[in-house]
């Protein structure tokens, strides 16, 4: 079944780590142990349509997920998947269980902190979702006041949506279905993401009476593969594998069969609003 989360900088590549109180200094050996291994194992959800989740034949597959197996093929590695929510892909990151994590991820200010970004593997902005009926009674952002948001805990999109007043009504691994079909009854009134995602999304479920807000557009962005900051020798091998994978077209052809357009480059959209929640 298709599914979602609701689920977000570019880092200079060659970073020395200093060896803590020796005065000695230590490459980076982040991409000589993949290397070694011949496998990259990279976090994400299985959930999140269509960057990734499990198609009719349960088999994981989407944006992020062929993207990331692109690069494995291009620098002839296997590639080992490990499945969280978006908490755990950090984590996973974080503590080395993971190299990178694909899963439509953006740079938040604290994030920023401790992890880097690939290179954009995809350009956007953001939406929202409204009943088609009444359009849960939002017409900007500022009608989020006293509304009921659903996603996931600890998002931007959530943290965003209870600053502009709204009440976060929060999911744990929900489907897609679930999502679209509680704005539909009332249970909640809206929900921000990923305008592809959401597109992609209500595409796929055409039955539920959900839509997204026109003309709401806020956030021009754009997403990549999650690093550890400290690993930028690996980094700056999967920006070379993505930089020939634009080059030779395979992004566009991924990303036409996801998305029905090239989301590898800007989108034509004038963008202009920009809303942060911190």
């Amino acid at each position: 079944m298709k599914k979602w989360l609701v689920g977000l900088a570019l880092v200079t590549a060659g970073v020395i780590l200093t060896a803590c109180g020796s005065g000695q200094s230590s490459e980076d050996d982040s991409w000589t142990k993949v290397k070694d291994q011949k496998e990259l194992t990279v976090a994400t959800s299985g959930t999140l349509f269509p960057s990734s989740y499990y198609n009719d034949e349960n088999k994981l597959v989407g944006y992020d997920v062929d993207v990331a197996k692109a690069v494995a093929k291009k620098l002839d590695l296997k590639i080992n998947f490990k499945e969280y929510n978006v908490d755990g892909q950090v984590t996973a990151v974080n503590r080395d269980e993971a190299d990178f994590a694909a899963n439509d991820f953006g740079m938040t200010k604290e994030r920023s902190k401790k992890f880097s970004l690939s290179s954009p593997i995809k350009h956007s902005f953001d939406s929202m979702i409204v009943r088609k009926s009444d359009d849960s009674g939002i017409h900007s952002l500022k009608d989020l006041k006293g509304k009921k948001a659903a996603g996931e805990p600890n998002t931007s999109y959530m943290k965003l949506a209870e600053k502009y007043g709204a009440k976060a009504v929060t999911y744990d691994n929900a489907t897609n279905d679930q999502y679209l079909t509680d704005v539909a009854n009332g249970r909640t009134d809206v929900i921000l993401n990923d305008y592809y995602l959401q597109k992609m999304s209500i595409g796929a479920l055409p039955n539920i009476p959900v839509k997204i807000l026109e003309d709401v557009y806020f956030n021009a962005n754009s997403t990549g593969f999650l690093f550890a900051k400290k690993n930028q020798a690996l980094k700056a091998k999967i920006d070379d594998a993505l930089t020939a994978l634009k080059k030779d077209g395979t992004l566009k052809k991924i990303s036409n069969q996801y998305f029905g357009t090239d989301v590898s480059v800007k989108p034509k959209q004038e963008v202009t609003e920009k809303v942060s929640a911190e």
